[in-house]
This record gives structure tokens, sequence and C-alpha cells, in this order.
């Protein structure tokens, strides 16, 4: 047999998805994979059926159709602020998995140093390895998961060609305030560096935080990508339909590199979002006052179990220190909490650079009858 590639040796496959077969395996509740477990709006799913009743079985136009990038440039205007073309800058992609390593190829060459915090989302390390680009991480620093402005610099001083900005964080829960985006948003500009951004959480946020979209501030229109999906907002993970918004210079390429990862999203369901596009305000409000109430629900276990735990800001996960259990490998505990407590949780040492073992993360995307059932469960971890 000829060697395989020898980036694709360079990551593992995702301890998420793999915490999710091993829920599975032994009965337990999963709050590792991050999906709801209730339906999407009715509104949705009629329009989904709707779109299978109708001539939308073949290809969309391969950057997405025209009503859907309509009703986003809409959407997107009334939350950012700014004017959104929908024929010059937006690009609809097979969820923000594909947004990402659509944005990052458009960008990046072989050899180019791309910028991550850690803790980050899985994907974004093997998205830069299988860009050839070298992944260069800077901490942040638990419990708050802050950075450090001097470790900051000196990442963007290395000759970095992107930053990755996950806002709110997956999997801390961060929402960073818009002094530290300025902050990113100043050595970007004078290091000249990309700066993608995943913003799939961005209304998920909890007050009195605020989300911030990156594009927004001074100056980085012109060197943000700006990465999202309609799955969490909307419920329907499944349906992998995403985007990248970014200035036109960019999108033009960015539409090459999706059109030949994946030609295009399925047209029925693009043509179904439009419907929760048009949604009102009040829509986004309910939302995360869910999400907050979810949110209580599950922390309240875990002060009850004496765990120590970072509260979220925005998103929906939540970082606990299981070092009073004295495991010296996180992935160990994670078997053993979801065969012996009956809840799957995914190993910390997923999201870190630096061989972190201390912490687990669990989501609470999650009807309240399952989170309380995951609690009681959770209570047998009381120390």
């Amino acid at each position: 047999m000829p060697r395989p590639s020898l980036r694709t040796a360079g990551f593992t496959e995702s301890l998420i998805r793999e915490m999710s077969r091993v829920a599975a395996r032994h009965g337990a509740i999963n709050l590792a994979q991050g999906f709801p477990d209730w339906d999407p709006p009715a509104a949705l799913v009629q329009a989904a059926k709707e779109a299978l009743d109708t001539p939308r079985h073949q290809y969309a136009t391969t950057w997405g159709s025209a009503e859907l990038r309509t009703a986003l440039s809409a959407k997107l205007t009334r939350f950012m602020g700014v004017t959104v073309d929908p024929e010059r800058e937006l690009v609809v992609t097979c969820g923000a998995t594909e947004a990402m390593m659509v944005a990052m190829m458009s960008v990046c060459d072989p050899g180019d140093k791309v910028g991550l915090f850690s803790p980050f989302y899985e994907n974004y390390s093997a998205d830069a390895i299988l860009s050839g680009a070298q992944p260069v991480y800077v901490p942040l620093h638990p419990p708050h998961y802050r950075f450090d402005p001097g470790e900051l610099r000196r990442t963007f001083a290395s000759g970095l060609k992107a930053f990755v900005l996950c806002n709110p964080s997956n999997p801390c829960g961060r929402v960073f305030t818009r002094e530290e985006l300025q902050q990113i948003a100043a050595l970007a500009e004078e290091f000249d560096v990309w700066v993608i951004t995943d913003e799939v959480y961005e209304h998920i946020v909890y007050a009195p935080h605020r989300h911030t979209y990156f594009a927004t501030l001074p100056g980085m229109a012109q060197r943000t990508l700006m990465c999202s999906s309609f799955s969490k907002t909307y419920s329907i993970t499944g349906w992998r339909i995403g985007y990248v918004h970014a200035a036109p210079e960019v999108i033009a390429r960015a539409r090459k590199v999706h059109d030949f990862l994946t030609i295009g999203a399925a047209a029925p369901l693009q043509h179904a979002v439009v419907t929760a596009l048009n949604f009102p305000a009040s829509y986004y409000d309910q939302l995360a006052a869910e999400y907050a109430a979810s949110r209580d629900v599950l922390l309240g276990y875990l002060d009850q179990t004496g765990l120590a735990y970072t509260r979220p800001e925005g998103a929906y996960f939540v970082m606990i220190d299981i070092s009073p259990f004295g495991y010296t490998s996180d992935v160990e505990f994670a078997h053993w909490m979801t065969r012996e407590i009956g809840v799957a949780p995914v190993p910390g040492s997923s999201f870190f650079a630096d061989g972190e073992n201390r912490y687990v993360r669990l989501h609470f995307a999650k009807r309240p009858a399952t989170l309380h059932a995951a609690g009681e469960r959770l209570l047998k971890l009381k120390r």
C-alpha cells in the first residue's frame, strides 16, 4: 500500500463525535456533542416540507440561492448595523464547518501561520493543517479564559497570515468584550493579518454580555472573513447550511474554493431557511432567554456537586474542573463518567494545544427534562 498523506497524521478523529458513540454504547445522556433534543420551529419544518413539493431538487446557484442570500443579507444588515451586499459579499456553504475551511483556504497558502486561541474548537487546528498551514496557539488562561496582551502581540509578531476568533467561544463560553476585540483588531491591522471569525453562537449570549460583530470594528471589514451557520440559531444542526461573509474581493476567492469543495448546499433546505431568516426580533430574545434558563438548570446541579466550573457568558457549553478526581487522563475520566455516571462529556484535551487534562466540557442544549435527568446523575460526582 502507498503511504497516505502526512498531513492527515497531524490530527486525530473528533473526540466530540467519538463521545457521542460512547454515549450511545452505554445508554448515557449525551451532553458531549452539542445538538438540541427538540424540533426546530414549526414554521421552519413546514417550510422544508413545502420546499420538497417545489422544483428545487437540482443544483441551486453554487454560492447560494438568490432568495437565501437576499434574506440573509437583510438579517445581517439588521443585526450588524452595516449594509451587506447579497450579490458580492456572501457565499452559502455546507455548514459553518465548510465555511471555516473555505475561509482558511481562501487566504492561506501552505507554510503560512494561523493563530488560534487555546482552548479552541477542534476543527480549527485540523483546518489549518489540511490547508497546509501551521497552527500557532495563544492561551486563554483558565478559569476566566482571558488572554495576555503580551502573549497575543508576540504571536501576531511571529508572522501570522490569519487569526481565528470564535466569539462567543466554544468550548469555554467566553464573550469577548469590545475592548478585547479592539486589541485583536489593532494587532491585525499592525501586522497585516486576516481574521477568520466563527460567530455561530451570535444570538446565544447572556446578560450583561453583548455580542460584537468583529467586521463592524473600524478598519476590519476589509480583513475579516465571518463564518457562521443556521444550525444553532434555528436548531437545525443536521441541515448543514452556513455561510461566509467578507469583502467582495475575498468572496470572489471563497466562491471558487467552495465550488470545488462541495458545489453547493442542499437546494430545498436553502429555500426553507428563508422562513427562519424572516423571524421577528422576539425570536432571538426568546432563544437567548431559553438557553439562559437551561444554563441555570445545569449549573444548579453542578453547584450541588461542589465541582469548580467557569460560568458561560455565551454559547451553550460549560468547562468543568475534574482535577479533584485524580485522573491523569481526561479521556479515561470521560469514558468512566459516561459508563458509570451515565452522562457523556467531552475530554477537555480535545480543545487545548498543550496537553491539558484537568477539564471536561458539557453542553446544555437539551430540554429541561433531559437536563434534570442528567443533573440527578451528575450528583453522583459530589465531592
